[in-house]
């Protein structure tokens, strides 16, 4: 009679359940651990002044001309619209902050070249964003219809 060996099967090792020990034990060993924070070193930070400063800068300047040519820089009116002027007003207003955003407004009746005269002053000084302000359309049709007298 002639027996056939048996195939041997190679030993398996399990791990799953060292591993589920070995997290248990991690998770004991984290959670009852105190920590004890110690400074070796004492250290007195300085305090920053530059907070202050940031706050005082303004958001953006607001310039401003009347139907009369008269200017206005943040609710200051300027001596006269000479180029200078207008310069001295930006330089004092935003100092060396050139990214801040300028608001141009003008009334629609204001002689062009006072808004081109702005408009070059800022450029020259290296100025980028510069915004003109406009009401809508409907709220100027508004007015104009209580300015002539028509009525609807």
């Amino acid at each position: 009679m002639r027996l056939q060996p048996k195939a041997k099967e190679e030993p398996e090792i399990n791990l799953t359940s060292l591993i589920d020990v070995v997290f248990l034990l991690l998770i004991f060993f984290m959670v009852s651990t105190t920590f004890e924070q110690q400074a070796a070193l004492r250290v007195d930070l300085p305090e920053a002044s530059e907070a202050q400063s940031t706050a005082d800068r303004p958001e953006h300047v607001e310039f401003v001309i009347d139907e009369e040519g008269r200017m206005y820089l943040n609710d200051h009116a300027l001596l006269n619209s000479e180029r200078r002027t207008i310069r001295a007003a930006f330089l004092e207003a935003a100092g060396e902050e050139r990214p801040l955003p300028i608001i141009l407004r003008a009334d629609r009746l204001t002689p062009h070249h006072f808004v081109v005269s702005v408009m070059d002053v800022a450029a020259e000084l290296g100025f980028v964003n510069l915004s003109i302000a406009a009401n809508r359309r409907d709220d100027r049709a508004d007015d104009d219809s209580s300015e002539t007298g028509v009525e609807d």
